[in-house]
């Protein structure tokens, strides 16, 4: 999908991957709409993407807010659009220092799934019409190795990831020959703030810069009509 004039809704855009993704699309052409649940976080990156000569706008929300998200879909279409690319970026670890399975409450488990499944489904339920009624568009879902790997205590935030491949697997096979793309995409361990919080003893060097990420998951929107929808990908280091 040519990025150029694309319309694009980045969720958890205030930090980390989110970020980063934002002001790469912008900076290939994309119109860019920015929302999480600070608002001074999305406030500050799309005015630094104007003030480099891109289209960004900022709209708090919370995406585990069921009655926020029509209002942001149609916020945001008002602003660039109709939206041909959407990112499912946004997620919580849940409470930390992580716990066993055992030791989780029921309430911080749901707290997740609102959050990195819901959310998503929400979301794409109040967009992907649009896209399939004009015949294109695309679906990107941030996922995890902790989605296809059982790590001891990341149990609430992997259950909700490997939910999440899932459920764009679903959405692809539902929607297939509509001209709308979904793709899962491992970031692969990066140096963001919810790394920090997860292992707040890990050696930052050895993580991924999300910016470098951001730049390969903008090429793999670029071409995402030449995988099979519904694909997960590990993004090249």
């Amino acid at each position: 999908m040519e990025m150029k004039g694309a319309a694009v809704l980045v969720t958890g855009a205030g930090r980390g991957l989110g970020e980063a993704l934002a002001r790469e699309l912008a900076k290939r052409g994309a119109k860019v709409v920015l929302t999480a649940r600070h608002a001074d976080s999305i406030e500050r990156v799309a005015r630094e993407i104007v003030a480099q000569g891109g289209v960004a706008y900022a709209l708090q929300n919370d995406v585990s807010d069921k009655e926020g998200t029509y209002a942001l879909a149609g916020a945001a279409a008002a602003l660039v659009g109709p939206i041909d690319v959407l990112v499912h970026n946004a997620s919580t670890l849940g409470p930390t220092p992580l716990k066993p399975l055992g030791d989780t409450d029921c309430e911080a488990l749901e707290a997740v799934l609102a959050t990195n499944l819901v959310g998503p489904f929400r979301l794409t339920k109040a967009i992907v019409g649009s896209m399939v009624l004009r015949g294109r568009g695309a679906v990107a879902l941030i996922s995890s190795d902790a989605a296809v790997s059982a790590y001891p205590t990341w149990g609430a935030y992997s259950v909700s990831k490997a939910a999440l491949d899932h459920l764009g697997r679903i959405w692809a096979a539902e929607l297939a020959d509509t001209g709308v793309s979904f793709v899962s995409v491992d970031p692969g361990e990066m140096d963001t703030q919810l790394h920090a919080d997860a292992v707040p003893d890990a050696d930052r060097a050895a993580l991924r810069d999300p910016a470098r990420v951001a730049a390969h998951l903008a090429d793999l929107l670029g071409t995402i009509e030449e995988r099979p929808s519904g694909s997960r990908v590990e993004v090249a280091a």
